[in-house]
């Protein structure tokens, strides 16, 4: 039951920040307080049995509000951005459509930026992505980004040189568009009404620290059984889900290509390179209201912030 219901049609609340900020936690208060519901804005929390390595929560710590997006597919069925556009949009206008509030939150900045705002996706072409994909199995991802550095800077500036799957779509969109790969990104438009996008700013210092307690608690809560489980349903084969951070390093230990030392480490430092990204991303966003993780008042300003701005 809300303590602080809505006047007039609900706005779209969502919760952004880097991994380990503690978006789950406020996201779930908001919901309480607003009578609202939470949609998953997460690329790998949609993948059943992938609950340890993504900070999925547990049915008792959602307190009773309904998640979206949740344990939809089995590990080795791929998802893309649109698709999951498609199905998160539906989720927040249904919600909208029963008078709730729909917070959005998740550690994917792309998939939370394609669901805000307007974001249309270029089509793909078979023939042109099986080239890329053959060229990259041949050359390696470092010759396609010398590349795609070529045609398109900016791109190349944003994607990882080790990131083939991304370099390959990059080329793949600026050949079948003849567009640079940058220019399809979407201004800061919402495709929504009343948005309303709350950031939790943490110190870099004190965000190290709480992410590599938690990819501690991670492996002490049973993280590598549950990846050893995963792989017998699919999860080194996959598309998607095999690159998730901490499962991408574990199964690389269970290959023997790293010792459990090595892939908890490089799940350590890979997860503070993806904290960066994401808090470079939503700071690049004018639109975010900006709230300190440990304020006694957090809830309080939230809801101050959602008040004034919805």
């Amino acid at each position: 039951m809300a303590d602080d219901p809505l006047v007039g049609e609900p706005p779209v609340i969502a919760v952004v920040g880097p991994t380990a900020a503690g978006k789950s936690g406020l996201a779930v208060e908001l919901a309480l307080a607003l009578g609202g519901e939470i949609v998953s804005g997460d690329s790998m929390q949609i993948y059943r049995g992938m609950d340890i390595g993504t900070a999925k929560l547990s049915d008792g710590e959602r307190r009773g509000v309904p998640h979206h997006l949740l344990d939809l597919l089995n590990v080795a069925e791929p998802v893309t951005v649109a698709e999951f556009q498609g199905w998160a949009r539906e989720a927040i206008s249904d919600c909208r459509h029963r008078g709730g509030a729909p917070i959005v939150t998740g550690g994917s900045a792309l998939y939370l930026r394609a669901v805000l705002d307007e974001f249309d996706f270029p089509g793909t072409d078979a023939d042109v992505r099986r080239r890329l994909e053959a060229e990259l199995a041949e050359v390696g991802s470092a010759v396609l980004h010398e590349r795609l550095h070529a045609v398109d800077p900016q791109a190349a500036g944003t994607i990882l040189p080790s990131n083939g799957r991304r370099i390959v779509r990059a080329l793949e969109v600026i050949e079948i568009t003849g567009r640079p790969y940058r220019a399809t990104l979407p201004e800061h438009v919402y495709a929504f009404d009343n948005v309303v996008q709350l950031g939790i700013d943490v110190p870099r210092g004190i965000l190290d620290a709480r992410i590599e307690t938690r990819v501690e608690q991670m492996w002490d809560a049973g993280l590598v059984e549950e990846v050893r489980a995963l792989e017998q349903a699919g999860l080194r084969e996959a598309r998607t889900a095999s690159r998730a951070l901490g499962y991408a390093q574990i199964l690389k230990f269970l290959a023997g290509e790293l010792t459990e030392v090595e892939a908890r480490e490089a799940t350590v430092v890979g997860t503070r390179r993806f904290a960066r990204r994401q808090d470079a991303w939503f700071r690049r966003d004018p639109r975010i209201s900006w709230l300190a993780y440990d304020a006694d008042d957090l809830l309080e300003q939230a809801l101050g912030a959602v008040r004034s701005r919805a």
